[in-house]
């Protein structure tokens, strides 16, 4: 796609007895030898995330970009809640005994609210530990397109955590061509089994109906939108994360009623096309986020990992694109991911 994305299969989760506890990240995990991650790339030229006060409010920083000269940012004012990145993956390697850290830096940006995304059934244990360790971080079940071929898949663990009060969504699940393996076939049958589950489940235990499903999609928007439009899946409980389509892939999305997340792709020079789509989704449709440890926005693309704090930074440029003052969209944005996840303010 021309954003510095690798040619190789992604990080696989090993199973419990591959890995030991890391510190607060908790089991870690690792790759395939002589493999990349599956989206690192390069980080981005943006601005600046948000400050905290001493009160523990987020503020715009005053400072400018480095050897850029200064942005006004609105002298400081405080805003009322921070940015939450509704999607990372705090238990990668990247972040194994420093996730504390981590934290502590993006709250002091102002995000002080995170959702750790699950790749495997055995993931998905990792994520709720973690998210029932650390009060600002929520979790997900599901498998990732990319290790589809990573079984047995125990679907009875995803409705385990599911139910859990700490995880708030299904996923991430979806289809990706960009990479020959797992086969398309493999990723379609696992697929297939994931929204099977997830309406057995809903069907099954009432409480978990309403959680939303996070959608990954590269380079298959021909594909996903039709099944999810015909899977029997409410279409406005779906997001479709990390969004890197074209306008006319946007629109169809819109179209079908999911929502659009953005990352720190959207702050690359080069992603012209991305911001055209990104001025089509409606504000009361979108979100954005991080996938930490990958695609760190501009100016910090040269940054890894890629961390939470970061979600501030495309927030602003999102908020540029909308053509919307900051504060304004700020307190919109704030209201979407926590009306769609169910999330309140910070613990």
């Amino acid at each position: 796609m021309g954003w510095g994305w690798p040619e190789a299969p992604p990080i696989r989760t090993p199973s419990p007895s591959e890995t030991s506890s890391q510190g607060s990240g908790g089991p870690a995990p690792a790759a395939r030898v002589g493999q990349a991650s599956r989206l690192s790339g390069p980080a981005s030229p943006g601005l600046l995330g948000l400050g905290v006060t001493g009160e523990g409010v987020a503020t715009e920083p005053r400072e400018g970009r480095a050897g850029r000269g200064p942005v006004p940012l609105g002298e400081g004012r405080p805003v009322r809640l921070g940015v939450i990145d509704t999607h990372c993956h705090l238990t990668f390697p990247d972040f194994a005994g420093r996730v504390p850290a981590v934290l502590a830096e993006a709250a002091r940006h102002g995000v002080d609210r995170c959702i750790t995304i699950s790749t495997t059934t055995e993931n998905c244990l990792e994520c709720l530990a973690l998210a029932e360790r650390h009060p600002s971080v929520w979790c997900t079940a599901g498998v990732h397109p990319l290790y589809a071929d990573q079984g047995p898949h125990r679907w009875e663990n995803l409705g385990r955590v599911i139910r859990a009060e700490r995880c708030v969504a299904w996923g991430e699940l979806g289809l990706d061509r960009h990479y020959a393996e797992p086969t398309f076939a493999e990723q379609r049958r696992v697929l297939d089994e994931q929204i099977a589950f997830i309406l057995s489940t809903r069907r099954s235990a009432p409480l978990v109906a309403g959680k939303p499903v996070v959608v990954h999609c590269r380079e298959a928007f021909d594909d996903l939108v039709p099944i999810l439009r015909d899977s029997g899946l409410d279409a406005s409980r779906v997001v479709f994360h990390c969004f890197t389509g074209t306008p006319d892939d946007a629109r169809r999305v819109l179209d079908v009623g999911a929502w659009i997340s953005f990352t720190g792709v959207l702050t690359y020079r080069n992603a012209a096309a991305l911001r055209e789509a990104a001025a089509l989704v409606p504000i009361d449709r979108v979100m954005v986020e991080t996938d930490a440890p990958y695609l760190s926005p501009d100016p910090h693309r040269t940054v890894r990992p890629c961390e939470p704090w970061m979600a501030s930074v495309t927030a602003r440029r999102l908020a540029e694109i909308k053509g919307v003052a900051w504060e304004e969209f700020h307190a919109r944005l704030n209201d979407n991911s926590r009306r769609f996840f169910g999330i309140g303010g910070p613990a």
